[in-house]
């Protein structure tokens, strides 16, 4: 009944206070959210979502994609107490917002999500989303995390980017700008498998606790777009 509450109040984008009574106290029901964030179950559901698919074989790592989306943040969102670390709420072209940076595996399910305030340029997050994202292989061995090739837009065209991705042996499906030197011929039919990670994003803010930030801190905010992963990967 309370995790049926915490989907209640994702799904809707509702205040605590207007959980139906039906689930239970709204106290009761936001404490277990804060407390289970806390104490990490969120991201270990996810965790364990994956290795389960990749035990399976079906996480794929031929191609991932990389992507940023401005969140709109309410005005409830400010207002923390200080001393809480950054709470990645800035001011960017949608005005007072988070940005919330991906990375998606080849079928287009989440597999590595972070937030930074929403005037922050996706380039900041590349290493970050290309670091984190290890899967383990049930039958031992080193975890995996390094896909064959990654999709990004313009917005990811950086030397040091490049540089990065041949230093890892990581291919590359990343468009020049105009002002960049071309090398090599551009995958153009593997860009357009980014439009998953598009679909990705949409389906995310279909939540409408993900489409709008209510939550004043970054972990719990974060935390409601990990659960909105979860139900994808389900």
């Amino acid at each position: 009944m309370i995790l049926n509450g915490i989907l209640w109040i994702l799904a809707t984008g509702a205040p605590w206070r207007d959980l139906p009574a039906s689930y239970g106290p709204w106290s009761t029901v936001a404490n277990r959210f804060y407390a289970w964030q806390r104490s990490g179950l969120w991201d270990q559901i996810l965790v364990t979502l994956q290795e389960d698919a990749q035990a399976r074989g079906t996480l794929d790592w031929s191609l991932h994609f990389l992507a940023g989306t401005v969140i709109r943040a309410h005005q409830h969102a400010a207002g923390a107490r200080k001393g809480g670390g950054d709470e990645a709420l800035g001011r960017s072209q949608g005005g007072f917002s988070t940005k919330l940076h991906l990375r998606a595996e080849g079928q287009g399910k989440p597999l590595v999500l972070r937030l930074t305030a929403g005037q922050r340029h996706e380039q900041t997050m590349f290493e970050p989303l290309m670091e984190a994202g290890r899967v383990k292989r049930r039958g031992g061995g080193r975890p995996r995390h390094r896909p064959k090739r990654v999709v990004g837009d313009k917005g990811y065209s950086s030397g040091r980017i490049r540089r990065y991705l041949r230093r890892k042996g990581i291919g590359g499906v990343i468009p020049h700008k105009r002002n960049e030197h071309r090398h090599g011929r551009f995958d153009r039919a593997a860009y357009r498998e980014r439009n998953r990670v598009e679909r990705l994003i949409n389906r995310l803010k279909q939540f409408r606790r993900v489409a709008t930030r209510y939550e004043k801190r970054a972990v719990n905010s974060l935390a409601m777009v990990v659960i909105a992963a979860i139900l994808l990967r389900l």
